[in-house]
């Protein structure tokens, strides 16, 4: 049998357990993974991009488990009464090749995207960090503020959007929760006084919302907006201001920000930064840039952390996803006994 946790489950567990919560605890799973990063098969997901999106593939294997993400992105879905994002994941056995864990994936990445941002800004961020401005406020926008808040102790915010419904709904979702949020005037508005500037907006699109005479000395920047060829942030000349970190460089060069630069470009991977083989920040002054496009090893940890979770709780079903015949080799007995005579 194969665990399962459906949408309903899933929205019970995050409502009985709290996000908030859920955030704090799935880092420490992302940090025991990112700690033994190089154990893990990495590859850049398979993508099918059309007109519309992006459906994508992500797999990894620690060589225990394997387990991959299908995951969607299409920008132009809430306007017709879709989510921008949708997504399923599944953890196996390796040694035998069946599927132990299956789960909805779109609150989980949702969760996920937040737990890295937070996990990354906490060796990245300033330490006395207290503000953070915001710049887009769709769906993934009140988990990365609940992430800042449990990691870094951050809650008051600065927000902007094109969408005047989307900012009034991140303050009727947010301020019952205890932040202060201010809604700003512009971008340039926004990142007054900002410790963290969050980027992410949803149009698959090179656009700039975020130029260099907007960042100071000593802010770090969570750009998890650009994910995918041909869709960007950030002014080019703003990675050239400080440092910029990564989750796995030969998927980020084609998908993130740094496809905007050469080849050449130095990055870091933050795995090297957790396994204190590489610095993070170093001065108050530094400008950090965390380059997120969001990577496979991240949602390996995210239904690692469900499943472990749930475990001895009624958020799940079992199913019968994998034909067992009681003779290994006859898989047509489960069908021919069935089967009408002569048909």
């Amino acid at each position: 049998m194969t665990r399962f946790v459906d949408v309903h489950n899933m929205v019970r567990w995050v409502a009985a357990r709290g996000p908030e919560a859920i955030i704090a605890e799935m880092i420490g799973y992302l940090e025991d993974d990112y700690r033994r990063w190089e154990r893990f098969d990495k590859t850049p997901r398979v993508a099918s991009h059309t007109p519309y999106g992006v459906i994508e593939l992500m797999p990894t294997s620690d060589h225990e488990t394997y387990g991959f993400k299908y995951v969607n992105g299409h920008p132009s879905n809430p306007s017709r009464g879709f989510q921008t994002v949708t997504a399923f994941g599944v953890l196996a056995n390796v040694h035998n090749g069946y599927p132990t864990f299956l789960a909805e994936m779109t609150v989980l990445t949702a969760l996920r995207t937040a737990a890295t941002s937070a996990m990354v800004a906490r060796k990245l961020a300033r330490p006395d960090a207290r503000l953070m401005a915001m710049i887009g406020t769709g769906s993934q926008s009140e988990f990365q503020a609940l992430a800042f808040r449990a990691a870094l102790g951050i809650s008051s915010l600065r927000i902007w959007d094109t969408d005047p419904a989307a900012m009034t709904k991140l303050v009727r979702n947010l301020v019952p929760l205890g932040f202060d949020v201010t809604i700003a005037s512009s971008a340039a508005d926004a990142v007054l006084g900002a410790d963290v500037i969050t980027t992410c907006t949803a149009d698959k699109t090179e656009a700039t919302i975020l130029t260099a005479d907007l960042v100071v000395p000593g802010v770090h920047i969570n750009a998890i907006g650009g994910d995918c060829p041909g869709k960007t942030e950030l002014d080019s000349t703003v990675l050239g201001l400080g440092d910029v970190f990564v989750e796995y460089a030969p998927q980020t060069r084609v998908e993130g920000e740094i496809q905007q630069m050469p080849a050449d470009f130095a990055v870091t991977e933050f795995w090297q930064v957790l396994g204190n083989q590489a610095p993070g920040r170093t001065s108050t002054a530094q400008i950090t840039i965390f380059d997120s496009v969001g990577f496979a090893i991240e949602d390996f940890s995210a239904l690692r952390y469900a499943r472990d979770a749930v475990e001895g709780t009624d958020f799940y079903a079992d199913i019968d996803l994998v034909a067992n015949p009681e003779d290994p080799k006859n898989l047509f007995g489960l069908v021919g006994a069935l089967s009408p005579v002569g048909s």
